[in-house]
């Protein structure tokens, strides 16, 4: 079963926008107003970036940026490491240590740690 969550802004981020958008509906007001429409359409975008920010703000739900879906672990698809064989496994640490890319202790820790996977 695969639930949805939704993601809002933090407070900070919101705190930040809220500042920002004001700021730009101030500018709106004294100083692009004498645009003509697109004045009008400057304040009123930034008016409403500085209300969402708001209410993001100050409500607990607030409105979210992205939504994800989740899906419980047992549904997850198997990590990609554990569907590899002991054999290739082996053959890959085997190829690490005589590489010299880890050493003899390294080697026989993790080989123990694969041969005590279940098989």
């Amino acid at each position: 079963m695969i639930s949805r969550g939704r993601i809002r802004p933090s407070k900070a981020s919101s705190l930040m926008g809220m500042i920002v958008g004001g700021v730009f509906v101030v500018i709106g007001l004294t100083v692009i107003s004498s645009f003509g429409w697109f004045g009008v359409f400057w304040t009123l975008m930034a008016l409403g970036i500085t209300i969402g920010h708001a209410v993001n703000f100050f409500g607990k739900r607030g409105i979210s940026s992205w939504e994800v879906e989740m899906q419980p672990p047992e549904q997850r698809a198997p990590h990609r490491e554990s569907a590899v064989d002991f054999e290739t496994k082996l053959r890959r640490l085997e190829r690490l240590k005589a590489e010299g890319l880890i050493t003899e202790e390294e080697y026989h820790r993790k080989r123990a740690e694969i041969l005590a996977e279940k098989w």
